[in-house]
């Protein structure tokens, strides 16, 4: 019987004794309150065991802790009884013996003794004692020294970086109202060139109804608007044309209008030639010159 139930213990499910061993810790942990209601599953229980096995570890070494105290506090207590037995056999000192000045400088010792954390109240264990806490002052002032000086620049650069902060959130400030601004004109003009579009569209709309009714009427087309236009881009065009040959008329300006004024010109000109030809003859010339005179006018 004994081994059938050892045997079910043996195939139990493990959730199931991580949740027999959390229901028994929280009813200890609880006592006589009732334990809170929580989900039952996996997850929670796996938590809660866990939370469990942290628990009984501390309190393991808190246990371990208190009972190294108690053993600690029975070896003074009997270390103190032991030099107590000494000074009262040896010296016949006791606590009640003593004057009210020499028990205050003996809790005075024993108090400065605790907070240096020294072994014994001989001079040589306060000096060493008191040697290393001046060091540590020391150390510590300086680390404070330090420190402070860090204190003071990371308070200057953070007054800079709250006066940037400031300066950055008025320019942003602006920014926003100058954006807003320019927005507004932006929407503005939008709508006056949406206005203006629609404004054309309805002119041309109207022009073009005009000329549809005054073709109806019996005007010619080619004086409507868009014929007038073509008409003055031919235009152009034709005295862009018109300029190289205008040039070249220039050119035949000064010739005369007829052949027969042209004729009569002619004669002019020979009639001249003659009387320069004559009066070169009257000079003294020899006779080859005269011969080539001949020969040029004959010719």
């Amino acid at each position: 019987m004994a081994a059938a139930a050892a045997a079910a213990g043996g195939a139990r499910d493990p959730f199931e004794e991580k949740l027999i061993r959390v229901t028994l810790w929280l009813k200890k942990l609880y006592g006589d309150k009732p334990v809170p209601r929580y989900e039952v599953n996996e997850r929670t229980v796996d938590i809660l065991h866990e939370v469990m096995e942290c628990n009984e570890e501390r309190d393991r070494d808190v246990s371990l802790l208190i009972e190294d105290m108690k053993d600690q506090a029975a070896k003074y207590e009997a270390e103190a009884k032991y030099w107590q037995d000494i000074l009262e056999e040896s010296l016949g000192l006791s606590v009640d013996s003593l004057s009210q000045e020499a028990t205050t400088d003996l809790n005075d010792l024993v108090e400065s003794a605790m907070a240096l954390e020294v072994e014994d109240t001989s001079l040589t264990s306060f000096y060493g004692a008191i040697n290393y806490m001046t060091s540590e002052l020391f150390k510590t002032k300086s680390k404070n020294e330090e420190m402070e000086l860090k204190l003071n620049t990371l308070t200057k650069k953070l007054a800079s970086t709250l006066t940037m902060e400031k300066q950055l959130e008025e320019d942003i400030k602006k920014i926003t109202e100058s954006q807003e601004a320019e927005n507004a004109k932006a929407a503005s003009r939008s709508k006056n060139l949406i206005f203006l579009e629609k404004k054309s569209e309805d002119l041309k709309i109207r022009v073009k109804d005009a000329e549809k009714q005054l073709i109806a009427t019996g005007l010619d087309q080619s004086l409507t608007h868009e014929a007038l236009v073509k008409l003055s881009e031919e235009l152009a065009a034709v005295q862009e044309k018109l300029k190289p040959l205008k040039k070249e008329v220039e050119s035949y300006h000064d010739l005369p209008p007829s052949i027969a004024l042209a004729r009569v010109m002619v004669e002019e000109a020979r009639n001249e030639l003659v009387r320069a030809f004559l009066s070169f003859q009257e000079k003294p010339w020899t006779k080859s010159s005269q011969g080539r005179s001949r020969l040029c006018l004959s010719s």
